[in-house]
């Protein structure tokens, strides 16, 4: 039986959405008012998914998993802006979209082989963006 477990963890970031293949016209058509530097108070959430090891009971130790997301993620993008900060970020446009994916290729060599499921950002209340692996 596979079980998932997940953690949660948050930060706090500032980012621009533009293109800059983009004119200014076009990047304000595409993305509106956020293309203007604005902030987001982000919830990262991290799925992992397997068996229950016997000995411990658990699938991965969560605060190892907190340890991860906080060593590869977390002290890198909290309280900076997305855009100019964070080298691993550069050349993306940081959408929830691109920093989920970013999320993902950063956790996935710190985790036992198959073992991580998703990874879901929330930006605001309402928005998110997922990356998984449904294997």
């Amino acid at each position: 039986m596979t079980v998932l477990v997940g953690r949660r963890e948050s930060f706090n970031a500032a980012h621009q959405l533009c293109n800059p293949d983009l004119s200014d016209e076009e990047n304000q058509r595409l993305f509106g008012k956020c293309t203007n530097l604005h902030g987001h108070n982000y919830v990262l959430e991290v799925v992992v998914a397997g068996d229950i090891e016997q000995a411990s009971g658990y699938v991965l130790d969560l605060k190892s998993l907190s340890d991860v997301i906080c060593r590869r993620v977390i002290q890198d993008v909290d309280h900076r802006n997305l855009n100019t900060d964070v080298p691993w970020l550069k050349g993306r446009i940081p959408t929830a979209e691109n920093l989920a994916q970013a999320f993902w290729e950063r956790l996935r060599p710190e985790l036992p082989d198959g073992l991580l499921r998703s990874v879901r950002l929330w930006e605001t209340d309402k928005n998110w963006a997922e990356v998984g692996d449904q294997a």
